[in-house]
């Protein structure tokens, strides 16, 4: 594996962005592009996000559309049709990313598996002081992490926790529980297999989970990422959950179905036309 690309979703925080991006060019892995999926921000938003990708040290792809409510998984097919590498990881831009954090996951990465990490969440007061301040706390050591525990300020340590687990990786293949594309990495050739994200899923709820189903159903297992590749995730509002029961019902009638491996309407749709082989 050579290029990565890291597609970070957003939305109208381009305060988060730019911490998230200050963390990824903090990598000590070089050998990635960034492609931002703009889930609908404001133009002045837009306009601040865009900003981030003048004069990187690595390459930055843009992707925008208009904000027709929760959208995400659509914006991560668009994302991802423009992206170069030949393995995703998918990133939420309130998430910061340790320094190792693309070095590991490509350590992990496996022919004919996934790869979900977990996430550290800060609390709301710290949030709003890392905003504030702009803190790298992306770059500090272990004994920072168990002060901001004892105070309260994250809510676990373990997470960070780098253990070599070898056999147990594989232990639960089908698992399909707790992968989320805050930390979730996956080769695009797979991805493009099951026709990335189904954008039948609108509105905030499960069409990461339904991806990973309808990998899982196209016999790509999971590895576990736990004790290997985590992310700290900024404090936000919850979603507007309208939408959450009737993704869950749907889910839960995909998951029945070992059949039901491709999406309805997916990534396919924003894929270059091949070219042309007649003469």
């Amino acid at each position: 594996m050579s290029l990565i690309s890291v597609i970070v979703t957003t939305y109208n925080w381009p305060e988060a962005l730019q911490l998230c991006l200050d963390s990824l060019l903090a990598q000590t892995d070089r050998d990635f592009e960034i492609v931002i999926a703009d889930d609908g921000s404001r133009p002045e938003h837009r306009e601040t996000a865009q900003s981030y990708c003048q004069d990187a040290p690595v390459p930055i792809v843009y992707v925008h559309h208009e904000d027709r409510g929760f959208r995400a998984g659509t914006i991560r097919n668009k994302a991802a049709a423009k992206s170069r590498g030949e393995y995703l990881l998918f990133v939420d831009g309130d998430c910061l990313l340790m320094p190792d954090f693309i070095s590991r996951h490509r350590r992990l990465a496996e022919t004919g598996y996934f790869v979900p990490g977990n996430r550290i969440l800060l609390s709301r007061g710290f949030t709003n002081q890392v905003l504030a301040e702009r803190l790298p706390i992306y770059l500090r050591r272990w004994p920072y992490f168990w002060w901001l525990r004892l105070l309260g300020r994250i809510n676990r340590i373990s997470a960070l926790l780098h253990l070599p687990l070898g056999k147990l990786r594989y232990f639960q293949p089908r698992k399909w529980e707790k992968a989320m594309t805050c930390n979730l990495g996956v080769w695009k050739s797979d991805f493009i297999a099951v026709n990335g994200f189904d954008e039948l899923f609108e509105g905030w709820g499960y069409e990461d989970s339904d991806l990973v189903i309808r990998l899982i159903h196209a016999g790509v297992r999971r590895k576990e990422g736990r004790f290997a590749v985590s992310v700290l995730h900024l404090w936000h509002s919850s979603n507007d959950k309208s939408r959450q029961d009737l993704n869950y019902q749907r889910l839960m009638e995909r998951l029945a179905r070992e059949d039901f491996k491709i999406a309805e309407r997916g990534v396919v749709q924003y894929l270059p036309e091949p070219a042309s082989t007649t003469r």
